[in-house]
């Protein structure tokens, strides 16, 4: 059984570090897309502060389709293009909104989600195959160094699935 915990009051890039190094932990093995995106929507959910929602939609038949995450129930699907979703997905370029009330076109699944993090998922050859969504209850929880981090463990994801 995986315990691992890891402590928020370590700076952001250690934060991030050690992160990564649980989710590698995580995927040992285990190449199932499904089965990653589950355990690490949970392990972003329960080890990033200030969370409402964490997980994953996926790239099917030319929309977003929900994934495996956690927070209350999620929008089913998303058009490319549509909300801050479909613009990371569109643009496959992470999207840090600090104020989701100020975002042309926000889809809001949660109405107590603030701010947003959407970080595309590309394998290595540019093949787009959904987003990592985080929402906050928090105004601006999102930073650079956020961005940077969480582009880190997608990148982990994403080296592991094969399916």
């Amino acid at each position: 059984m995986f315990e691992g915990t890891v402590s928020a009051t370590l700076p952001k890039a250690e934060f991030y570090g050690e992160l990564a190094m649980q989710a590698r932990s995580l995927f040992a093995g285990e190449s199932n897309r499904i089965a990653n995106a589950a355990n690490l929507s949970a392990l972003l959910f329960n080890s990033m502060p200030d969370l409402n929602w964490a997980g994953f939609y996926f790239l099917t038949e030319g929309e977003l389709v929900v994934g495996p995450f956690q927070g209350k129930p999620a929008c089913v699907r998303i058009a490319i293009g549509r909300g801050v979703c479909g613009r990371a997905a569109e643009t496959r370029e992470t999207q840090v909104v600090p104020d989701v009330h100020a975002f042309p076109g926000h889809i809001a699944c949660d109405a107590a989600s603030r701010s947003e993090i959407v970080i595309p998922l590309q394998t290595a050859a540019g093949e787009l195959i959904g987003v990592l969504d985080i929402d906050s209850p928090k105004l601006a929880r999102f930073d650079n160094a956020d961005r940077q981090g969480l582009e880190a463990v997608a990148r982990v994801f994403v080296e592991t699935i094969r399916d």
